[in-house]
């Protein structure tokens, strides 16, 4: 029986993974994600990245695997937003948010070690952020919570209660769509990933 690897150190990815009852090990990519420009569409960026992590994850191990690689990005007004390095980036990053819609990508890629087989996909969810005073901002910036995520935000913690609305897959902007990679497993492996068949 195939075996998961999850190229990923996300530990949202691995929580979204584990509450699906999916059996997994974690290998994390040593690729360079700085040889995919971001001058490139959202959906290709990510679905690149994706790809390029399984695919280094694959070259890493033996056996027979199906890896799976993720990259998750905030666009917003045509700019991809990273992970704030600072208190006034991530305030600026917020600020920048408040009272708007911004889009969640994430790409995904399930590689077959066995046959060297890699299919990819992405799933974009809108997402629409509530009115913000500079307080509740500033407040917030000053707590661990955004200074690991792509956006500065993590839907399923504090910064939650800043989302008015949703317009797509929760799990995606978590950090991985699983609806979408159960799909992609079956219709591109025939394979199951809950009931592992």
């Amino acid at each position: 029986m195939k075996k998961i690897i999850l190229a990923s150190k996300s530990p949202r990815r691995k929580e979204i993974l584990e509450n699906a009852d999916v059996t997994f090990e974690i290998v994390v990519s040593d690729a360079d994600e700085s040889v995919i420009p971001k001058s490139i569409r959202p959906e290709l960026y990510v679905s690149e990245l994706a790809l390029l992590k399984a695919t280094s994850v694959a070259g890493q191990i033996n056996g027979n695997y199906y890896v799976i690689g993720s990259d998750t990005i905030v666009e917003y007004d045509g700019e991809f937003l990273g992970k704030p390095k600072s208190e006034d980036e991530a305030f600026d990053i917020i600020k920048s948010l408040s009272g708007n819609e911004h889009r969640v990508y994430s790409g995904i890629c399930v590689f077959d070690t066995k046959t060297g087989r890699a299919e990819t996909d992405y799933e974009c969810t809108k997402v629409y952020f509530k009115e913000l005073s500079d307080l509740d901002i500033r407040q917030y910036v000053r707590s661990d919570e955004p200074y690991d995520k792509a956006g500065g935000y993590a839907i399923q913690g504090a910064s939650g209660a800043f989302v008015d609305r949703i317009d797509g897959d929760y799990n995606n902007v978590v950090g991985l769509p699983l609806d979408k990679l159960s799909k992609l497993f079956k219709d591109k492996f025939d394979y199951d990933l809950i009931t592992k068949k």
